[in-house]
């Protein structure tokens, strides 16, 4: 058969990948989207241009060669997709299921003028996987040691991709957890259905077998300070994200039934709290009225677990419309499909309990104003639009901020009026000699993708000064 030319490639339609169909998956955590087989990564990937200057790679926070890993599997050779994207990504199965690929590498491809980019993230999800279960890569050479000692403070996505580097480049690498399991806001903040446990802990296995190694139930800052770690080690990265909760500041927050998404996906994420005689259970969920308040990819997550866990009623409530939704549109309708409702132009003003307990949320209407400072349209309150709706349960998905325990006991480590360390975009370089930091603890919340490309950068300027000792600290004033 001829080979395709670049006028055929333009005409082959987008592979979608399957997914279980809604009525099953609302009621499982399951993984709704099952992957691409070998013949529909094929497909895909042959629609390929071939751009001399791929703009794929260009919107990749962490420069995978996204043009040479689908030109691989398009020739059907997945030992070398997968090598091409482990030679960028550590962490290639994650980032394939959650990272918004829509607004970075597929966003830049050439074919969105069409409204049909190449699948980039269904693609490397693939490579990942089936490198995963048909052990496709071999063992890297072990590199030369360099008797350099690096601790890396948390194990999500920042921590784990500077980890990664820094043990290819020789260095001796511990990672530090506060929690009892690995894997940061990969296991505690993103559902199963989502993002399946034994993945994580798949790509984790790949760090130990490289030579990392993992401490959990380690919170530094309480447990050991950062000036006690550096007496046992050359240099530090903190990439301990940005795990407190925000609320609303609203009356009524501290009734029962009223939650954080951090906490209510933590407690059924990581400690199974919706089990009988769990140890720390959750308010019942089954056959109630959930409100789930944002609408950021936490809160898609908190609305559909609830919905898993027997919400008779789930519901968004977002102050803007869907198209300001910061959501990915994947989990937006995904939602919709499952049974989830949305309330737009709505905003909780207060919540009303008896006994101490949730029993309604006073909410007003809201209409769209001019632009605030991200470039959105601010939402501004309806008057006389106030009304009373009954809710049994409330989940409040308003944004995190950084843990304080580090800014309470490292006064030497500079920090920024939001709470997060202050350090050099470029370098990860902070106030403190040998310390560097990455990901949601210098940015706020973010995406994966962009923390491991913190976490990269950071390993790389990690790398150097402790070849040179060479050392220029975060610069100041640095913008907040």
């Amino acid at each position: 058969m001829s080979p395709l030319t670049r006028r055929d490639r333009r005409e082959l339609p987008r592979t979608e990948m399957p997914e279980r169909v809604p009525n099953e998956r609302a009621h499982s955590f399951e993984e709704v989207n099952l992957g691409f087989t070998s013949k529909l990564a094929v497909l895909e990937a042959q629609r390929c241009l071939l751009c001399p200057r791929p703009k794929c790679v260009e919107g990749c926070p962490v420069g995978v060669r996204i043009d040479e890993f689908v030109r691989h599997v398009a020739a059907g050779d997945f030992g070398a997709a997968a090598a091409t994207i482990s030679a960028d990504n550590s962490l290639p199965a994650i980032c394939g299921r959650v990272c918004p690929q829509e607004n970075q590498c597929e966003g830049a491809c050439v074919l969105v003028r069409k409204g049909r980019p190449i699948a980039i993230g269904h693609l490397e999800r693939f490579v990942a996987d089936f490198s995963r279960t048909h052990r496709l890569e071999a063992e890297p050479p072990a590199p030369k040691k360099t008797g350099k000692k690096v601790a890396v403070v948390g194990s999500g996505p920042a921590g784990l991709a500077c980890a990664f580097d820094l043990i290819r480049a020789g260095h001796d690498v511990t990672v530090f957890e506060a929690l009892h399991e690995l894997g940061g806001v990969l296991v505690y903040g993103i559902p199963e259905y989502r993002l399946p446990k034994a993945v994580v802990a798949a790509e984790i296995g790949r760090l130990s077998e490289l030579g990392v190694t993992f401490v959990t139930n380690a919170p530094i800052g309480l447990a050991e300070t950062l000036d006690e770690l550096m007496e046992r080690f050359d240099a530090i990265f903190v990439g301990v994200g940005a795990g407190l909760p925000m609320f609303l500041e609203i009356e009524g927050e501290h009734l029962v039934g009223v939650y954080s998404a951090n906490e209510f996906l933590t407690r059924v994420n990581l400690m199974r709290a919706y089990l009988d005689g769990a140890a720390t259970p959750i308010h019942p969920v089954s056959g109630k009225r959930v409100a789930v308040i944002g609408g950021g990819n936490t809160a898609l997550d908190a609305v559909r677990t609830a919905l898993r866990l027997g919400a008779a009623d789930a519901a968004i409530v977002y102050r803007r419309t869907e198209s300001e939704m910061p959501a990915r549109s994947e989990e937006i309708r995904h939602a919709r499909e499952e049974g989830v409702r949305f309330e737009f132009l709505t905003s909780p003003i207060e919540f009303v309990g008896a006994d101490g307990r949730l029993q309604s949320m006073r909410v007003v209407r809201m209409e769209l104003g001019p632009p605030d400072g991200e470039g959105r349209p601010r939402p501004v309150p309806v008057a006389g639009s106030e009304v009373e709706v009954p809710v049994d349960v409330v989940i409040v998905a308003a944004g995190n901020a950084p843990n304080p325990l580090l800014r309470k006991n490292t006064p030497s480590l500079r920090h920024g009026s939001r709470g997060t360390i202050e350090a050099d975009p470029r370098t990860g370089r902070t106030s403190m000699r040998g310390v560097f930091a990455g990901g949601d603890i210098v940015t706020g919340g973010a995406t994966v993708i962009l923390a491991m490309g913190a976490g990269r950068r950071a390993a790389a300027s990690i790398d150097e000064y402790l070849q040179t000792g060479a050392w220029e600290p975060v610069p100041r004033p640095l913008a907040d």
